[in-house]
């Protein structure tokens, strides 16, 4: 193994850094973490909404499961399918798979323009913000709890 700390290391900003660089660097941040908070047991989880004539993605949520959350990372439902149940039936989706997954609950994050209303309507709370992300805007992280504990901010 390399001894790290008898060199100089050359640090380089990259607008695409390689899938190996961001492999290395994901790898070495699993490590660190597992070594300091126990195994993770990151999972992958998608629900893919399809077209039903052609087969296409076109919505559907992307995510990961670990450290007992699940992670809903992207989501989104085509626009003409909005307000017809839809996001509901895959949040009630998301949960069941959580909770056969074990995870005590679930988080996100969403932006003021995105859908905080809808989150909040299905029982998300909100437990941190960024304002002016975007300038003029706000990015908020919400959570829900499966497990029946209290939420606490």
């Amino acid at each position: 193994m390399m001894d790290e700390t008898r060199f100089e290391p050359v640090i380089e900003i990259l607008s695409e850094p390689s899938p190996a660089d961001e492999a290395a660097i994901l790898a070495r941040l699993i490590a660190y973490n597992e070594e300091a908070g126990g195994p993770a047991r990151y999972t992958p989880f998608n629900l893919v909404v399809r077209h039903p004539e052609s087969g296409e993605a076109i919505g559907g949520m992307v995510g990961s499961s670990g450290y007992d959350w699940l992670y809903i990372d992207l989501f989104v439902i085509p626009k003409e399918m909005r307000r017809q149940g839809f996001g509901s039936r895959l949040i009630a989706m998301a949960e069941a798979e959580a909770r056969r997954r074990g995870c005590i609950g679930i988080w996100l994050d969403t932006y003021i323009f995105q859908a905080r209303p809808f989150y909040e309507k299905h029982g998300f709370v909100c437990c941190g913000e960024i304002l002016d992300h975007p300038r003029g805007g706000a990015r908020y992280f919400m959570q829900k709890r499966l497990d029946g504990a209290p939420l606490q901010r």
